[in-house]
């Protein structure tokens, strides 16, 4: 996984290009699934959603790494470049948070916004359970929300109902991810499905970590992935109230989701075996749907 530049590796300064390029490097490799959305982007947005996308995957892997430990101080110094960037004062030697700062200024990103994507992966370092859906789209809104909203400035919208469609949107991709990577975060001890939910249709705890819950999973399945279809049918109204080319990457990214949701609908207990996920053929035809939509 890629991180932040080690201070002893790093070099004292990383001209603007260079750093672009890193961020671009970066992307591409990490981003999967949302990296085709980004390359219908004009270069100015694409290289500032490639900083923002870094920055949050650089925060996102320090909730699964290893020496937990000392993950409160490794979150803090990224609270530190995110107040740093806000400030137009990133580390010389931080090609990300060198982006990011731009972008930060070009397009009125608050500061709160990336506390805020911060504030969501902490949750993940002392809670691993949610009793209720408002417990769990709360979090949503924290790690996949406030990502959105970033983006819509980025992208530039007339109406404010935008960022509201963006949350929705959010919740929506981050909901398809709890779907999808059910076997993953059982395996770092995560159950993200609220327990009233599974309670609801007799799902219990410990089948679902050992891989074999009973007849009730498909319901609840069914459930969770009908809440997500709604969420993306009202946060996808986001697309009409953003310039085309930013909405192409949108549509692209959503609907690449879109279509695992389906694959998950269609085959309930594939997430208990493996992550679903579409072949780059497949990602490509929805991209070209969203330009020609």
């Amino acid at each position: 996984m890629s991180r932040t530049w080690d201070r002893h590796e790093r070099p004292a300064r990383v001209e603007r290009r260079a750093a672009e390029r890193y961020c671009q490097r970066m992307a591409r490799h990490e981003a999967g699934n949302f990296y085709w959305g980004f390359v219908s982007l004009p270069h100015d947005q694409r290289v500032a959603i490639y900083a923002l996308y870094d920055f949050a995957r650089q925060v996102d892997d320090e909730a699964d790494a290893a020496d937990r430990p000392h993950l409160a101080a490794s979150l803090e110094r990224h609270r530190q470049r995110a107040r740093a960037s806000a400030a137009g004062e990133p580390d010389g030697g931080d090609p990300v948070a060198l982006v990011l700062a731009s972008a930060v200024r070009r397009y009125a990103i608050p500061e709160s916004e990336l506390q805020a994507l911060i504030d969501g992966v902490q949750t993940d370092l002392t809670r691993t359970r949610y009793a209720t859906w408002a417990d769990l789209e709360a979090y949503c809104r924290l790690v996949a929300s406030t990502i959105g909203r970033m983006c819509v400035r980025i992208f530039g919208f007339a109406e404010p109902a935008a960022l509201d469609r963006a949350d929705e949107l959010g919740v929506a991709l981050q909901l398809t991810n709890i779907l999808r990577d059910v076997k993953e975060d059982g395996e770092l001890g995560r159950v993200y499905l609220p327990a009233e939910d599974r309670e609801r249709f007799g799902v219990d705890e410990a089948d679902l970590l050992a891989g074999r819950p009973g007849p009730g999973w498909e319901a609840l399945v069914d459930f969770e992935a009908g809440r997500a279809r709604g969420l993306f049918a009202t946060g996808l109204r986001v697309l009409q109230l953003i310039p085309h080319r930013p909405a192409v990457c949108v549509g692209t990214m959503a609907g690449i989701y879109e279509r695992i949701l389906g694959m998950v609908e269609r085959e309930p207990r594939l997430p208990l075996r493996r992550r679903a996920s579409l072949s780059p053929a497949a990602k490509a035809a929805v991209l070209v749907r969203s330009w020609i939509g």
